[in-house]
């Protein structure tokens, strides 16, 4: 398809969805499935609905934001549960968790496309995601699922704006990857480990933080990563010490602070040393 680069993306994207009888969106409340599903709303209004996965992986405040958010933007939204803990490539969380995690959700998305004889399935992926490592990509393609925001080539900053121009509440919101992002490669993936994970998490937001990730490693050690300008602030003797406490309670024997500071798929390095090691 070729576009007229005259006009604006956000006018891109909806045109894009206006070659469309109909679509599923893989919704899960974040910027970047908000402008997806925005615009499939503006181009086809019923003919687009939203579909939004609830599994112990999923935090309950993504939950409720992605239930939220989908109401705001006006699209047909629905619930269904996934089961990705029955599949053993999952649990075993190797660095393709994401492709098990993914084939689950399109199996399921799949299923709800037939019943409804919807066109196609399509995702929130962007044009910066093709940088990182995304096995989860070769699951959207194997079950045929289609990213307008690739195709429309409109990256992260470039999909805020859009979100910010068309009023999406989340349009600032930090990113919120599935709460299994945060256990350490080749750590099995448990209930009580993604449960330890969002209680740390909710831990640190009733502190004031917004951007933030707690890595969960082996023989239960939590590695917090914030924004460098509040590390400073966090390792003060009355916060860093009910802090400890809290995630104690919570099942972590060990409390660490990363001293780099916040970084997205910071976990991604270690596939890297596994493969210098090998």
């Amino acid at each position: 398809m070729t576009y007229d680069l005259s006009t604006t993306p956000g006018e891109r994207l909806v045109r894009w969805f206006h070659e469309l009888d109909s679509c599923l969106v893989a919704f899960s409340g974040g910027v970047d499935s908000s402008v997806v599903a925005k615009a499939a709303v503006l181009a086809l209004g019923e003919r687009a609905f939203a579909v939004t996965a609830k599994s112990p992986s999923v935090a309950e405040r993504d939950m409720v934001i992605a239930e939220e958010t989908a109401e705001a933007i006006g699209i047909r939204h629905e619930v269904i549960e996934t089961a990705e803990l029955n599949r053993p490539g999952y649990v075993a969380n190797a660095p393709d968790r994401c492709f098990h995690c993914k084939s689950e959700l399109y199996d399921h998305l799949s299923a709800i496309r037939a019943r409804y004889e919807t066109a196609v399935i399509v995702n929130g992926a962007n044009l910066d995601d093709r940088g990182d490592h995304r096995p989860g990509m070769i699951a959207a393609t194997n079950a045929g699922v289609r990213s307008p925001l690739l195709e429309c080539e409109i990256d992260k900053s470039t999909l805020r704006d859009i979100a910010k121009q068309w009023e999406i509440p989340v349009w600032d919101r930090p990113a919120s990857p599935c709460l299994a992002s945060r256990i350490a490669y080749g750590v099995q993936v448990t209930p009580q480990r993604l449960k330890m994970v969002e209680l740390a998490e909710d831990t640190l937001r009733s502190l004031g933080l917004r951007d933030l990730r707690v890595r969960y490693h082996d023989g239960d050690l939590a590695r917090l990563e914030v924004p460098i300008e509040s590390i400073e602030w966090l390792a003060k003797t009355e916060i860093r010490q009910s802090l400890e406490s809290r995630l104690k309670e919570i099942g972590f024997k060990f409390v660490t602070l990363d001293l780099s500071g916040l970084k997205s798929g910071s976990l991604n390095q270690l596939i890297q040393v596994s493969l210098n090691e090998s």
